[in-house]
């Protein structure tokens, strides 16, 4: 397996992880990036602990990932306020209203694929 996660498998046939964007914010690192040649997005979503040691390592394959901070008592009102929204919001009111929220969620990173509007891919919200 670890030949395959780091693109040293023999032949042609090994996976190439080519990072675009390392991104940290606290205890939590994101690095992004591609394989074109088999038009594969990957995110990985790594948790570092005190001593610099990955402690959790969270991988998505062709998927738009949005990573968004809960803060404690907050968590509890967002979570409630979420539940009760119309089924049908649409993503710019969404945000808009989670922006002008001070007690909200706060959007931390977003995904930035190149081919973002050519090729769509399922979302996800990593809550951390």
């Amino acid at each position: 397996m670890m030949r395959l996660l780091t693109g040293a498998e023999k032949g042609s046939g090994g996976f190439v992880f080519s990072p675009r964007s390392v991104d940290a914010f606290g205890s939590t690192v994101i690095a992004e990036g591609a394989d074109d040649a088999r038009q594969l997005y990957w995110v990985h979503a790594w948790t570092v602990g005190p001593d610099g040691v990955i402690t959790q390592l969270r991988e998505y394959f062709n998927t738009d990932l949005t990573v968004t901070l809960l803060s404690g008592a907050a968590s509890a009102k967002s979570a409630a306020a979420i539940a009760a929204a119309p089924p049908k919001q649409d993503a710019a009111s969404s945000s808009s209203a989670a922006a002008s929220s001070s007690t909200g969620p706060k959007c931390l990173w977003q995904s930035r694929r190149a081919d973002r509007e050519h090729k769509s891919l399922p979302g996800l919200v990593l809550a951390i």
